[in-house]
């Protein structure tokens, strides 16, 4: 799966994975991570998410980064938010007062793009990948944000056989692999959800089983 399919799928409006109201885990379970007002929040493969705003007034700093140009601009549109647009580095940076966005290849983030960002909230990266990409995607986010210490994480598991992603099913044993060295990993919600997620089931699934981690780097430290 290349940068062209994402590119596409916003040309041409396919974006059911766009979420138009506030993630019920986002707000159930952030406090849980316990971070101080004004830490800067990273978003990984943020489109136009809402959730960044919810973030925003919750009193943080929001940093996220996103492939299309459509969707940056549309963030910022369809909130009816202004922006000073320049270059930085590899991406075009969208700003707005203690929110940006840099519209450009994830893969292309450096350590120095992430400096002062204390969390991440990843509510639809991981799951967005297919399996080679998702152990690709993770060794990159341990390379250039090393430092950051929590992580909320959102995930679906279901019979991959019964359909083709995206959204991916990310196992439980899958999110442990890829995180488990670096972080302990909290189950903080699982529930079937195939009746809230009709356009899944209409794709062809027959069970379908909704997770939310919190990733803990702090906590691998402190047991070594």
């Amino acid at each position: 799966m290349q940068a062209e399919f994402w590119l596409e799928r916003w040309e041409q409006n396919q974006i059911g994975f766009h979420e138009q109201e506030i993630n019920s885990h986002l707000q159930n379970y952030w406090d849980k991570l316990n971070l101080p007002k004004k830490s800067k929040i990273f978003v990984p493969l943020c489109g136009k998410s809402s959730d960044m705003l919810w973030l925003l007034a919750q009193g943080y700093e929001v940093l996220g980064v996103e492939l299309s140009p459509l969707a940056a601009q549309g963030f910022f549109a369809e909130n009816r938010l202004e922006a000073k647009v320049s270059d930085c580095g590899a991406f075009q940076r969208w700003e707005m007062e203690g929110l940006s966005i840099y519209q450009g290849d994830f893969f292309a983030l450096t350590s120095e793009d992430l400096v002062g960002c204390n969390a991440i909230y990843d509510r639809a990266s991981l799951i967005a990948l297919p399996a080679e990409m998702r152990q690709k995607y993770a060794k990159h986010l341990k390379q250039v944000a090393p430092s950051l210490t929590d992580t909320l994480l959102i995930t679906l598991e279901y019979d991959q056989s019964e359909m083709q992603g995206p959204p991916f099913s990310v196992s439980e044993q899958e999110v442990d692999s890829l995180f488990g060295e670096a972080c302990a990993i909290e189950c903080l919600f699982a529930k079937g959800s195939l009746e809230e997620n009709e356009h899944l089931k209409n794709r062809g699934l027959s069970h379908l089983m909704e997770k939310a981690y919190w990733l803990n780097k702090c906590s691998v430290e402190v047991k070594k």
